[in-house]
């Protein structure tokens, strides 16, 4: 296994307990040395800023398993991966609170102006005016992307006293007494913040411009935590510098440094009450303790029993124990017939199955059989062979 960008060493340890060789690296890697390290590698971990590509797929024969130790998998190619049989897990939530509380103390220092304040101070300068300083409670909150981190942030704003308006593409419940908009238009309209909570799916590259800024009500509050091709900072620059936003707070950009003590460029560098922050919305120290548990969790049950409960591009297999002393994992193309070519083969030499998993997912599907005794070699074989056969594994 090699896991990279400084993953939690809980990771490590979970997995280097479990029997695994890990290997860790306190960076991310490039393509070309992705490439190169993966010739010889069963897993890879990594965060944000790895980039597992087409090629990178294509240069790592072993490779079974992805695991993404962070919310998002935009940075895996996903059906690259799916093509080769290759899980990609994720930890969809445990860095969910870390984010909201980043967002809820983004929110008051920027309705406080203590960015502005604090540089003051640092200069000798003393300012007790209350002008442009608000209180939080009664703000309009407007929460694009009513998910894991947004449905929970909708919550402890309600607590301080907050109105709460969310737009999502999908049809989300309200929670507590948040108020459901039909389109972003309307949620830019009514709010006093708006702050961003979208995946990184294409489709939402450039979702907020100059139209939408242009939008928003007079001495906004804008944030973005989410992915940093999602905002126009040019024209978030000039909305700031007119005196239309009163105030910014971003954790995402569209060009990110690499690696610790590289430079770092923004067109938001150098404005007034504009809080930037180098992409730490997740990075608590408790957050990485529990994605590096969680997803070294996953990893692990999926190499041990084919378990792919929560893999974001394989079927979704939830496995008991095995019920039989072998067990075979077959990852292959969704098409008619290969349940009933793979008992057959069963059947033909004489191999009883004890149990026997089945799931689809658009164009893959996985089956899982569990028998009371050693699977021929003759058998894999014929399995491997297979047309629609994309990874098999015995267990």
């Amino acid at each position: 296994m090699l896991l990279l960008e400084n993953i939690h060493p809980d990771a490590t340890a979970l997995l280097s307990k479990a029997g695994y060789q890990v290997d860790t690296a306190d960076r991310a890697l490039g393509e070309d040395e992705l490439v190169e390290r993966l010739a010889t590698v069963d897993v890879v971990g990594l965060r944000s800023n790895t980039h597992v590509t087409e090629r990178a797929f294509e240069a790592a024969p072993h490779l079974l398993a992805v695991g993404a130790f962070c919310i998002g998998t935009n940075q895996v190619d996903l059906a690259a991966a799916s093509r080769r049989g290759v899980a990609v897990f994720n930890a969809p939530f445990s860095n969910t609170r870390s984010v909201v509380e980043l967002v809820i103390s983004e929110i008051i220092a920027l309705q406080r102006g203590l960015t502005d304040k604090s540089r003051m101070m640092h200069e000798g300068k003393w300012d007790k005016s209350a002008k442009g300083s608000h209180e939080v409670r009664g703000r309009r909150l407007g929460i694009v992307g009513y998910g894991n981190i947004g449905s929970q942030l909708s919550v402890l704003a309600e607590a301080l006293g907050m109105s709460v308006w969310f737009y999502d593409t999908e049809d989300k419940l309200a929670l507590g007494n948040a108020r459901r908009c039909s389109s972003l238009e309307e949620l830019l309209e009514a709010v006093d913040i708006v702050t961003l909570h979208v995946d990184g799916r294409p489709s939402n590259k450039g979702l907020f411009g100059e139209a939408e800024l242009a939008r928003m009500r007079q001495g906004s509050i804008f944030l973005n935590l989410s992915r940093g091709f999602v905002v126009d900072h040019a024209a978030l620059r000039a909305h700031i510098e007119s005196g239309h936003i009163a105030g910014a707070a971003v954790d995402v950009f569209p060009k990110e440094p690499k690696r610790k003590g590289e430079p770092f460029v923004s067109e938001l560098q150098g404005l007034p009450n504009v809080i930037l922050t180098p992409h730490v919305g997740g990075s608590t120290e408790e957050a990485q303790q529990d994605i590096g548990r969680f997803v070294a969790g996953k990893l692990h049950d999926y190499l041990s029993s084919g378990s792919t409960s929560m893999s974001v591009n394989l079927p979704n297999l939830v496995l008991p124990p095995n019920a039989g002393e072998f067990r075979v994992t077959h990852v292959h193309a969704n098409v008619p017939g290969v349940l009933a070519a793979v008992n057959s083969l069963f059947a033909t030499h004489g191999m009883n199955i004890e149990s026997q998993y089945l799931g689809t997912r658009g164009d893959i599907g996985y089956v899982i059989t569990d028998t009371p005794t050693d699977c021929p070699a003759e058998v894999l074989d014929a399995l491997a062979e297979m047309p629609a056969t994309i990874r098999l594994r015995a267990l």
